[in-house]
């Protein structure tokens, strides 16, 4: 039996939407939107200790390297990022977050392939803003954004670092033009661009903003499936290279932020000097 309308867990904290309870959840979480893409994920742990499918949500958590880690695919958007956020955050206290997820990319000389780690995101969703005020930012922690670098340069993967922008949906709200669905605003793509927006997806933005409402540590780092100056998709093949080096980048930079918390200590932010192991 649920708590109640406002808590919706039962009595051992097993939320209604992800199933899943404390102690079910690792510190170190990766979230993608794909829940076939948390499957490849979980195929990388050297164990699986926990394997929950409930509505969209699909989650592992199990073992990589010596480091409990959990993967959960949120399903798209920001409304089921909103949901999947929350209830894990009940579910562990401390959680160190990283979206690796897909996007299209808006500047030249983004190529396909190429990663994006986020330095901060456009709110151009709705569900953050239950939240906070239009102008508050979301921004990823700086001790995530150099994890995701490091990993990034040890892949050998050409990543760009910048703003990114989080849409309500796919089609009309990225400005893609269809004659039977024209979007209201075809010119958004050439207006991002415009202001060094580097790319653009669907749940960053929601993320950040409840790590800093939540107190815990967040970042995204998203590979380039589309670039929209030439208009070009990537191929399958070129895309299974890619989601598998942006998730490696993700896992890695939880192996990096463990080592960064051991050197940090009672600090509130680890720092160049205090090196790592």
């Amino acid at each position: 039996m649920m708590r109640s309308a406002e808590e919706v867990s039962d009595e051992s904290g097993r939320q209604y939407h992800i199933d899943l309870a404390p102690g079910e959840v690792a510190p170190a979480i990766i979230l993608v939107g794909d829940p076939k893409r948390a499957e490849r994920v979980a195929g990388l742990f050297d164990s699986v200790e926990v394997e929950r499918r409930n509505r969209e949500f699909v989650t592992f958590t199990g073992v990589h390297r010596g480091l409990k880690m959990t993967v959960m695919g949120t399903g798209m958007g920001a409304g089921s990022t909103e949901i999947a956020v929350i209830e894990l955050c009940k579910c562990v206290e401390h959680p160190v977050m990283i979206r690796c997820g897909s996007s299209g990319a808006l500047q030249a000389g983004m190529n396909l392939g190429d990663l994006v780690i986020t330095q901060g995101a456009l709110r151009m969703e709705s569900a953050s803003l239950h939240f906070v005020d239009p102008g508050y930012p979301a921004v990823a922690d700086p001790q995530v954004i150099l994890a995701l670098a490091q990993a990034a340069e040890e892949l050998g993967r050409p990543v760009h670092l910048g703003i990114t922008a989080t849409a309500p949906g796919f089609y009309g709200a990225q400005g893609r033009h269809n004659p039977r669905f024209p979007p209201r605003d075809p010119a958004i793509v050439d207006r991002l661009a415009a202001q060094g927006v580097r790319n653009l997806e669907m749940e960053a933005s929601t993320l950040l903003t409840l790590s800093t409402v939540g107190r815990f540590a967040a970042g995204a780092v998203c590979a380039v499936y589309a670039t929209r100056v030439d208009n070009q998709f990537i191929d399958k093949d070129a895309k299974d290279a890619a989601e598998l080096a942006c998730v490696q980048t993700g896992m890695r930079a939880h192996h990096i932020l463990a080592a960064m918390a051991a050197r940090r200590g009672d600090r509130p932010l680890w720092h160049a000097g205090l090196g790592i192991d």
